[in-house]
């Protein structure tokens, strides 16, 4: 049965929000996958969306997916950029590949409010500041 079932667990694997200097030296936030492993993933798909409160009304974004074929070994990947209006919300991303034919995947939530400067660390390989989520 489905219950019955074990998933293998996701290691090395994370998500990050970067706050970037695009070309125009104007300030955007971009999210990225880190496949921190030394074997590539495959068949990536990142599904994200919000939710949240704000202002006690409950609010719901759009569902975006994106295919990213595969992730070598100890690198990343930009995917989407995120408006910093939705920090409030819990920004959510599902990630799911595959390793030698085996699926994997894993939910990511960044909570309200935490991608903010003082949570900042510096992302492995980007080399830039950002919050993490592995």
């Amino acid at each position: 049965m489905k219950k019955d079932i074990e998933p293998p667990a996701v290691e090395n694997i994370a998500v990050a929000v970067v706050k970037e200097t695009n070309d125009l030296n104007e300030l955007e936030w971009n999210v990225y996958l880190l496949n921190l492993k030394k074997e590539k993933i495959e068949g990536v798909l990142v599904s994200s969306h919000g939710y949240g409160t704000i202002n006690e009304e409950p609010v719901k974004t759009s569902t975006l997916r994106h295919f990213l074929d595969e992730v070598g070994p100890k690198s990343f990947v930009k995917f989407e950029p995120i408006m910093e209006s939705l920090f409030g919300l819990n920004n959510e991303y599902w990630v799911s590949f595959y390793i030698n034919k085996v699926m994997y995947d894993k939910k990511y939530i960044f909570l309200p409010e935490t991608i903010k400067e003082e949570n900042f660390i510096l992302i492995p390989y980007i080399n830039k500041k950002g919050v993490m989520i592995k």
